[in-house]
């Protein structure tokens, strides 16, 4: 049984043209081939301000796997967003092979079966202070991250705020469902 590969090509700010979208798909069957599980893969390639930047997020197994790369030219930020995946595809691949095994190892059985491998680096106790949401940016950007927790003012509830690639902000706020 073939194993398919669902495959979503995004361009924003810009026309997608035929040589761009060939050459991503080449990128994409050459990672299909070295792991099979890859159910669905989501490239977005925007052009802002002659920058080029491709977002590429790979879904296999219980793992999703994000990686970008923006520069001045659009094969350039594309090679660089797929090597970069490349790397975590192989890391991802490596993880679910037995060294000692002498017959290949399922790597769908495998993820199901034990989950993906989680580690932590950094452990930090945040202070929960109530502020808003402008506030928050102005303590993530003080500090140098890339997202902030805090408590809002007024709901009092956790919320984060992130720098996103293209500079601009978000805001995770929980939903009761």
């Amino acid at each position: 049984m073939e194993n398919t590969m669902r495959i979503h090509i995004v361009a924003r700010k810009m026309k997608m043209s035929r040589p761009v979208k060939e050459f991503i798909e080449a990128r994409l069957e050459k990672l299909h081939e070295f792991l099979e599980n890859i159910v669905w893969v989501q490239v977005i390639v925007t052009v802002e301000k002659k920058i080029h930047t491709t977002e590429v997020v790979v879904h296999a197994g219980h793992q999703t796997m994000k990686a970008a790369a923006s520069t001045d030219e659009m094969f350039s930020a594309i090679d660089k967003a797929m090597d970069k995946i490349e790397i975590q595809v192989k890391k991802y691949k490596e993880r679910f092979t037995d060294h000692h095994a002498t017959e290949s190892v399922d790597l769908g059985e495998m993820t199901t079966l034990m989950g993906p491998e989680i580690k932590f680096s950094v452990v930090k106790d945040v202070p929960l202070k109530p502020m808003n949401k402008e506030e928050a940016v102005i303590e993530m950007e003080k500090l140098g991250f890339n997202f902030w927790l805090y408590m809002e003012k007024g709901s009092r509830q956790l919320q984060v705020v992130f720098k996103r690639l293209d500079s601009t902000y978000g805001l995770l706020q929980p939903v009761k469902k």
